[in-house]
């Protein structure tokens, strides 16, 4: 009997050692590979997948910004507009880029997965640029060599106007659908229940961010050269090749990627809570979490989410009440109109929640904008030369930007962030403490490029530039770049993070919507500040010659909306309360995934 019983525990021990090493095997977020099944951590994700994808972001970004960055000038050079009509079509197409994120994220999310909607808008930034590229060499660049300095562009007619304004949105829908899903499907690729993988899927962010500026430093040196000397066709040609190569290597990496399931449309899920909140809007919850209702099992494979404190009147959606006549077998067919999750009514709670959040970062996006308007603007009248036969591009001044956020990257990886932990008990700096050094940076940039820009006035000759070397830019490209890092780096960890599984593209899309609104809402303030400021003969703060306008104040009235909307933010950040998901471990690995 004792040998028998050795024996079966011995059994038993081995089926344990292969049970725990099967385990080891798959990940423990969900995640499944290109069939569908469980996910093998050895052969999916990490950083073979996350390393191509960083790639793609690199060049998608580098065909994305190889229009975006000179723009401006095509727009003044080539289409014939003035300075404030150009600056203001620029901030309504950058706009519509990061509003079509909105729309990606609902597509993945809801119905088509991240790789799918990666890959359609993809394709469709291609076609938008290839159109782009043979609108410009069949119809908008005659004669032949105008769109630079000194040689305008004719007049076009309505067709080729039509087909210019198609070909450059078809790339605000592409790149724009394309770019939140992205962010988040190169986040899928590391399970954050492993530490190892949970400490990469941090650093993803900030390699991601630096990926993107790496691939538009290209754009902002040698294609805004190029451009910039009126080869506009070679730039657009060259965008489109590499965009066609980046959505090739995605697509490259089909088989080892790690994938989710959408969650299926969201809208339903919160029209339920509130339906059932107001249905019950007479209930009284009181304290007793007990009678809040919550499935074992989430249908739709996500993590639960644990009940916090506030919105009490949504509550009352998760409220058992004897009318809803629920037993233990009916608990997974409730009508979700009458009687909601937890898990559900904490998603409308978290998205309550990030609102405010949200919208104190819209002021940022008109600072950051201006870099690509107004400060081209401003450098273009400034003296561009480096020696008697090179002038440099007013539009490449923006690489001191991206070369700021890669310096500030490492510094705050290395450095700052390594060293707040020894201070604070292993604890870095927060998504939202980062967030709003991000403001006061920005604060900082916009006083910089108000002091540049009265000494340029003071600068000035009686043509429309100034003898002030174009290179005192530089400092509010370097505090732009270095906002940057700790703004929009904490704001895809934050939204990211708090947003519910089913909700990852949409936390992504916030981050782009706030660049979006921030646009329009540049584009509204310029409007404003041209329709006060031209009174009698004054030809206003931002006219077509800045010798003859106040550039400077603008600048200055943007710190003071900074300011003010820092504040509003600290408010915001004291209130908020993070979501609490419930943790996984290896035993909710179901033992089917295991075989």
């Amino acid at each position: 009997m004792g040998c028998l019983s050795l024996c079966k525990q011995g059994t038993g021990t081995v089926m344990e050692e292969r049970m725990t090493k099967d385990v080891e095997d798959f990940t423990i977020d969900g995640s499944t590979d290109w069939h569908g099944r469980p996910a093998v951590r050895a052969r999916s994700g990490t950083w073979v997948s996350g390393s191509l994808i960083l790639v793609n972001q690199g060049l998608a970004t580098l065909a994305f910004f190889g229009v975006a960055v000179n723009l401006v000038l095509f727009l003044t050079r080539v289409m014939g507009q003035d300075n404030a009509n150009a600056a203001n079509n620029v901030s309504k197409w950058t706009g519509t880029v990061y509003m079509c994120s909105l729309v990606g994220a609902f597509l993945s999310d809801s119905y088509w997965g991240r790789y799918r909607t990666c890959a359609i808008f993809q394709a469709i930034l291609v076609l938008g640029l290839g159109l782009l590229s043979l609108t410009s060499y069949k119809f908008l660049l005659s004669p032949s060599g105008c769109g630079d300095e000194k040689l305008s562009c004719g007049s076009h007619s309505s067709l080729h106007e039509a087909l210019f304004y198609l070909s450059v949105y078809l790339v605000a829908l592409g790149y724009g659908g394309y770019q939140p899903n992205i962010a988040t499907f190169g986040a899928d690729q590391f399970d954050e229940g492993d530490p190892k993988e949970g400490r990469s899927k941090i650093a993803f962010f900030s390699y991601f961010y630096l990926a993107l500026n790496l691939g538009s430093l290209f754009s902002n040196t040698v294609l805004g050269y190029y451009e910039n000397e009126a080869l506009w066709t070679l730039g657009f040609w060259a965008s489109a090749g590499s965009a066609t190569l980046a959505l090739i290597l995605f697509l490259c990496g089909t088989t080892r990627y790690r994938y989710f399931k959408p969650g299926g449309n969201p809208f339903p899920r919160f029209c339920q809570v509130f339906v059932a909140a107001t249905r019950k809007w007479k209930v009284n919850v009181g304290s007793d979490e007990d009678k809040l209702f919550e499935v074992e099992e989430y249908s739709r494979g996500g993590r639960k989410i644990l009940h916090t404190e506030g919105f009490r009147f949504l509550d009352k959606a998760a409220f058992k009440t004897p009318e809803d006549h629920l037993s233990e077998k009916e608990e997974n067919n409730f009508n979700p109109w009458h009687l909601c999750t937890v898990t559900q009514v904490e998603e409308v709670k978290c998205i309550l929640r990030l609102l405010p959040i949200w919208l104190c970062t819209i002021i940022y996006s008109v600072v950051f904008t201006q870099m690509a308007s107004i400060f081209v603007e401003q450098g273009a009248a400034m003296d561009t030369r480096i020696s008697s036969s090179f002038k440099i591009p007013p539009a490449s001044m923006s690489c001191f930007d991206i070369l700021s956020v890669a310096a500030f990257i490492f510094i705050y990886r290395r450095v700052l962030n390594p060293l707040v932990a020894r201070r604070n008990k292993n604890k870095g700096l927060t998504e939202l403490q980062r967030m709003g050094i991000g403001l006061i940076i920005a604060m900082m940039a916009m006083v910089s490029a108000g002091v540049v820009e009265h000494f340029r006035l003071k600068n000035a000759t009686d043509e429309e530039s100034s003898s002030l070397s174009i290179f005192w830019q530089t400092p509010q490209y370097v505090l732009i770049g270095a906002s940057e890092v700790f703004m929009y780096v904490g704001q895809l960890e934050f939204f990211n993070g708090q947003a519910p599984d089913g909700l990852k593209s949409f936390g992504s899309a916030l981050c782009m919507t706030s660049m979006s609104l921030g646009n329009y809402v540049s584009s509204l303030i310029v409007a404003i500040v041209m329709k006060i400021s031209q009174r009698g003969e004054s030809l206003g703060w931002i006219p077509s010659n800045l010798n003859k306008g106040h550039l400077d104040r603008f600048y200055y009235l943007l710190a003071a909306l900074t300011a003010i909307d820092f504040a509003a933010y600290i408010a915001c950040a004291k209130w908020y309360r993070p979501v609490i998901f419930e943790e996984r471990s290896e035993e909710d690995i179901t033992p089917e995934l295991r075989v």
